[in-house]
Formats: C-alpha cells, structure tokens, sequence
C-alpha cells in the first residue's frame, strides 16, 4: 500500500501548527508557533489575539513545514485540519487555509477532531493498534473520558462539568504569583512541597458510577486557603515560598487524584484493557508516574503520548491517515464546530 502524504493543520487554541505526517505513523516535518509569550500577561488565552496571531503566522508556519519535509504542495496527498473543538477565531483561521489549499490543488479535504487526536498521539510509540481503549484527555481546555473503539469512533464516558484541569492549574497559578502557562509552573515549584499539607476536595472521587470531574471547588478551596473568604488583591499576599510550594503539591496532588481515580473507573465500566492519555496536563510528571503505579496494579496497558506529543501540535493530525485510508473526505461546505465535544 502507498505511503500518503498529509499536511495537517492545527490552529484550535494558541498553537499555530502544521506537519507532514504518512504511514507509520511517521513525521516528516512539524513546526510550531507558540503564542505563550503573548497570552502571557492575561495569565490566560485572549481568544481575538490568537486569532490574530493564527492569521500572521499560518503561512509561515505551513512553508516552513513544507520545506523541512522537502515537498511541495503538488506531492501532498491530502490537506488535514482540526475543525472541532476549540476557539471559533482560532479554527476559522485554520480551516479556511486548509479550504485554500485543497481548492487550489484539488487534494481531499480531512477533518480532525481536536481531542481524538490527542488520544491517537499515543500510537506513535505503540506497534500495535492503540483501539479499542479508554481515552483521557486532559488539558487546559479539556477533560474528557472517552470509550475508543477506533481512531473515529469514540463516546463520550463524561467530562468536567465546570473547569478543565489544565484551565485549574493557570488559575491556581494566578493566585499563587506563579507565571504563564501554569501547569509548568505549578508542577516544578510543587517539588519543593509536601502534597499531604493541605486536605483539598477531590470532587466525585468515590461516586464510582460518575464518570466526571469538578475542579471549581478545588480552586475555590485553594482561594480560601491562601486567602480567606474576604476580597482580596492576589498581587499583594506574602506567602512564604514554602507555603507556595506545599498549596502547589497539594493542589496538583488533588487534581491527579481525581483523574487517575475517574479513569480507573471508567476502565472498570467498560471492561477495557488499554487507557491512552493525552492533552497538555498528561506531561505532567506525577500524573504520569501515578497512572503508571494504578495501571501496573490492575493490569491495565497504558499508553501516553510523549512529552512534546501532548501539548497542541499538527503531529497528531496524523489521525488523518485512518480517514484517509477510510476515504472519508470533506466538501468544502465543512465548518468549524467550536464548543463541540463528543
């Protein structure tokens, strides 16, 4: 069977992205534009500045790719873009490049589901098929449970009903004084902090038969913790670096609680045996190390998408290789499907 040649576009949030991915899967060129610096003094994504940001550098970043692949637009196979879920201005950007190019060199067309993707990032350190499996993605926009029988076939187990975790960890950095993007940050000062110093909630963590997660309390309590009940100016708290370092290891160790707790749940519902996981917050060390303690104990097969592969990029567009084989090609009547999630 022939190799195909995709060119996979990513624009759901504030990473502007592109990638030549074939068989294998296999990469022959990815480049990222990351706009951390620019959302980084909201301590959050401005959604008209991404879209800006999208606007200048797509090109760009799509001629780089190409040139790092060593290909032209004629050698491509197929043009592949994450349509669903994420900022409106964000995958308007992206789609109607991907529209562009499809017209103008009469390639199929591919639509990419955002979080699908994230889970299919996983089969690129897998020799085997990573379906059927569990999926989790979890992310600063995100955190969902799936049932995956296929690259394309997943449904939805639950998801968070109010902030994603990753949303969680920019804000927990906010109060704390702790740079942009948060999880980072929360993350590395935590090692110096003792996780049990604070009894924050684990929200539904012994509500077997809920598959959903609730950060708000979490953040809430960390709120009161550090501040009071009172209106208060973050800016101005002295907290003593100890103190910053014991609410971070607490705070993250409720947050990996309730994800390794929920996942492990729903591996028990659906009696599968293989959890992928991927999104930005699954490169967080002790959420890797703690899946990995509860999956070697119920053997269970995990598989998380490397570091670099978890944050958004165009790489895991690669899941445009199944549809591709599947000829499920796109019209150019495809839309965006923004608040999306299935």
């Amino acid at each position: 069977m022939d190799s195909p040649l995709i060119l996979a576009l990513e624009t759901t949030c504030d990473e502007t992205a592109a990638a030549v991915v074939t068989r294998g899967p296999a990469v022959l060129a990815s480049v990222v534009a990351s706009q951390a610096e620019l959302h980084e003094k909201f301590r959050g994504v401005v959604p008209e500045l991404a879209a800006r940001a999208h606007i200048e550098r797509i090109l760009p970043v799509i001629e780089e790719t190409l040139r790092k692949a060593k290909i032209s637009l004629s050698e491509l196979d197929a043009i592949a873009v994450a349509n669903e879920p994420g900022l409106s201005g964000s995958l308007i950007v992206g789609l109607m490049a991907a529209k562009s190019l499809a017209l103008a060199t009469g390639k199929p067309l591919i639509a990419i589901n955002h979080l699908n993707a994230h889970i299919y990032a996983c089969q690129f350190d897998e020799l085997e098929s990573i379906f059927p499996c569990v999926g989790l993605v979890v992310s600063g926009g995100h955190s969902h449970l799936y049932r995956c029988e296929s690259a394309f076939d997943f449904e939805l187990l639950g998801g968070t009903i109010d902030d994603a975790a990753g949303e969680a960890f920019d804000k927990v950095a906010s109060m704390l004084g702790l740079p942009y993007p948060g999880g980072p940050a929360i993350s590395k000062v935590a090692e110096q902090g003792n996780p049990q110093a604070y009894d924050f909630p684990r929200s539904f963590i012994r509500e077997t038969s809920r598959l959903e997660f609730s950060f708000s309390g979490l953040k809430t309590a960390v709120r009161y913790a550090i501040a009071g009940t009172g209106a208060v100016d973050f800016s101005s708290l002295d907290l003593s670096p100890q103190t910053i370092a014991d609410v971070a290891a607490s705070f993250q160790q409720a947050v990996v609680e309730c994800l390794v707790a929920k996942s492990f749940q729903a591996m028990e519902y659906t009696q599968l045996k293989t959890l992928c996981v991927g999104g930005g917050v699954a490169a967080n060390r002790v959420l890797r190390h703690k899946l990995a303690e509860i999956a070697e104990i119920h053997g269970v097969k995990l598989c998380i998408s490397r570091p670099d592969l978890c944050t958004d990029n165009a790489v895991m567009g690669a899941i445009a290789l199944e549809k591709y084989d599947a000829r499920q090609f796109e019209t150019l009547e495809l839309d965006i499907r923004a608040g999306l999630v299935r």
